[in-house]
């Protein structure tokens, strides 16, 4: 099994320890990180949705136009955009850059953010319905080649078709991500790889057996599995433990200023809530998983870190490879600074090790 590296890029240089100083969109920091993530080995990069931040879309076109080979995973919020529409507009893309182009499909958790968009789907069962509809009609763009009909609850198309295909084998890879019971099961339904964030390896166990479950009752292969986590690296684990309450003690004090916070109306997703309840059995979990961020802003992104040397995270990257993990989404508090600090030795490293296990299990499995 493949391993593989994705990045994140934001529209400029921020974070929960950095206060933005430039432009919302920030074209040179875009493309600057962006080809950064290209140098330091990563194989594609993130590009996030929000209710009041730049397109995505358009932000991963021009990623894609100044990098030669880095893939692009853009987010998207099914409900706001038709799925005809954006299956024509994701085809494009591929067309253009050639298998370089895929799909993070976010329902989205928290009602009221998704209502500065004008949904008027509150009820988070009835958004995954309407998530599979979506992702059927999709397809259904994607791969027909005759017009077609789908009458469902929340989309009706009279002969719907695309001149425009994917460019390889009729299929763009979609990623799902979500934790509650509704998502898992559309996870299994549609998705090509599902993103978990950066939980124990209990938890890692549990989702990926429920994802599992999921695909085989609708007579799919299972999904590969995405962890996102924030490396903290140093020289030594000493010193990463410090670099670490150096972070939290900076995005502490910039709360007000970042908005990096506990939401004042206690709002969690099903996947914040399962970080905060991990962060409730300590700080430090299984061998470095540190939960510090996830409690303070309330973990309403991936802000799980993994703290130690490059090695030492490295192992534990091959622990959840072992666990069938084999998408590993990094960014750090740094943006730039840790992008390239993860392709000196974190990246190279981790290829190592997965690929030497698995030439190991080849030797044993011969003999």
């Amino acid at each position: 099994m493949s391993v593989e590296f994705i990045g994140f890029i934001g529209n400029n240089n921020s974070s929960e320890t950095i206060v933005r100083s430039g432009p919302v969109v920030d074209r040179n920091h875009i493309e600057t990180l962006a080809k950064a993530h290209e140098n330091a080995g990563f194989d594609r990069a993130l590009l996030a949705f929000h209710s009041t931040t730049p397109d995505s879309l358009q932000v991963g076109q021009h990623v894609l136009g100044v990098t030669r080979t880095l893939k692009v995973m853009i987010a998207q919020r099914p409900g706001f955009t038709a799925p005809t529409i954006l299956a024509r507009q994701f085809a494009t893309l591929d067309q253009l850059w050639p298998e370089r182009v895929s799909l993070h499909v976010i329902t989205g958790g928290n009602a009221t953010e998704l209502r500065q968009d004008g949904n008027v789907v509150d009820d988070k069962d009835e958004r995954y319905a309407r998530t599979d509809e979506f992702l059927q009609v999709l397809r259904k763009e994607w791969e027909s080649t005759a017009p077609f009909d789908f009458a469902g609850k929340y989309y009706q198309v009279q002969r719907g078709f695309s001149q425009v295909r994917p460019s390889h084998d009729g299929a763009i890879r979609v990623f799902v991500g979500g934790a509650s019971d509704a998502a898992i099961e559309v996870a299994g339904k549609h998705a090509d790889t599902f993103a978990l964030w950066g939980e124990s390896y209990a938890q890692v166990r549990d989702v990926t057996a429920r994802v599992r479950q999921a695909a085989a009752r609708h007579g799919r292969p299972a999904p590969r599995f995405s962890l996102s986590v924030r490396p903290i690296l140093a020289e030594t684990e000493e010193q990463a433990w410090a670099k670490a309450e150096g972070i939290l003690e900076r995005a502490a004090a910039l709360q007000d200023q970042t908005g990096y916070r506990r939401p004042a109306d206690g709002h969690a997703t099903a996947g914040a809530r399962r970080l905060l309840a991990l962060a409730e059995q300590g700080t430090r979990i299984d061998k470095r998983l540190w939960t510090e961020i996830a409690k303070l802003t309330g973990a309403n992104s991936n802000t799980t870190a993994l703290v130690g040397t490059p090695a030492q995270v490295a192992e534990v990257f091959g622990d959840y490879y072992d666990l069938g993990v084999s998408h590993f989404l990094i960014r750090g508090f740094d943006p730039l600074v840790d992008a390239i600090d993860y392709g000196r030795e974190l990246i190279p490293l981790t290829r190592r090790l997965i690929a030497e296990r698995d030439a190991g299990r080849g030797q044993h499995a011969a003999a």
